[in-house]
């Protein structure tokens, strides 16, 4: 039953936090009070009956409810904790299913706080990396990536139209341009895979771009364009995930 669930959940989820915020957390192979089984237990629940719970602010709010003071950041600690055993369920019980660390990671990183959202995040992943643009487009965010750690000054993805020179650069930011038009909503509706699907046809267009534009170029007013160019594009895909981490 429904009610059934909830208090299965909320045992299991008081358990971990109870013994987290008196310092007994798992160590190594020893785990007393079984907490992996009641992270796998709260994980495949929530999964399984399809329950589109914000897990993270449950974690908070179960650390609030402790009666002793719990220690500074132990929500986050518990959060990774569930996080691992996760990670650890899909690559020990794939069934079938195609899930590295790295994809796990790789949607990890665009901070999910459902563990139904991740499942389904991974689902839409699986289907992107068999695509033939899938490769590239990993290449292409790695290295935007890159670029943007080290880049300095406004990020924020401003891009003013007057400063695109013809070509490549603006083909490619009237591309993104349609995308977030398109894609936006089927992320609102978490169908990533058709988002996946569509933002795959960026590829040439992106080649294009870092085969024919500097992105560093000497006038720093071009150079924050384009760095905004390259943080907009980067955007769509880090709604699913982030590429950047994938092999490649």
């Amino acid at each position: 039953t429904r009610t059934g669930i909830a208090l299965a959940i909320a045992d299991k989820l008081d358990t971990i936090t109870g013994i987290f915020s008196i310092g007994q957390k798992p160590t190594g192979t020893k785990d007393p009070f079984g907490l992996r089984r009641a992270a796998l237990g709260i994980l495949r629940t929530i999964i399984e009956h399809k329950l589109d719970l914000d897990l993270r602010r449950l974690v908070d709010a179960t650390v609030t409810l402790q009666p002793v003071q719990a220690p500074e950041n132990v929500g986050e600690e518990i959060w990774g904790y569930l996080m691992e055993r996760m990670r650890g369920s899909y690559l020990e019980e794939a069934a079938g299913r195609a899930i590295t660390t790295e994809m796990f990671d790789a949607v990890l990183a665009s901070k999910p706080h459902s563990p139904l959202d991740i499942d389904i995040r991974l689902q839409a992943l699986e289907s992107f990396l068999t695509l033939p643009e899938a490769t590239s487009l990993a290449a292409a965010n790695k290295r935007i990536a890159n670029i943007l750690r080290k880049a300095t000054g406004d990020l924020s993805g401003a891009v003013e139209t007057a400063r695109l020179q013809d070509g490549p650069e603006r083909q490619l930011f009237e591309h993104v341009v349609s995308m977030e038009r398109a894609v936006n909503p089927l992320f609102s509706r978490r169908e990533y895979k058709g988002a996946l699907t569509q933002l795959a046809t960026l590829r040439e267009d992106v080649d294009r771009f870092f085969d024919s534009v500097m992105v560093m170029a000497d006038d720093p007013e071009v150079r924050a364009n384009r760095l905004g160019l390259l943080v907009r594009l980067r955007g769509l895909f880090l709604q699913v995930a982030d590429l950047s981490r994938l092999p490649g």
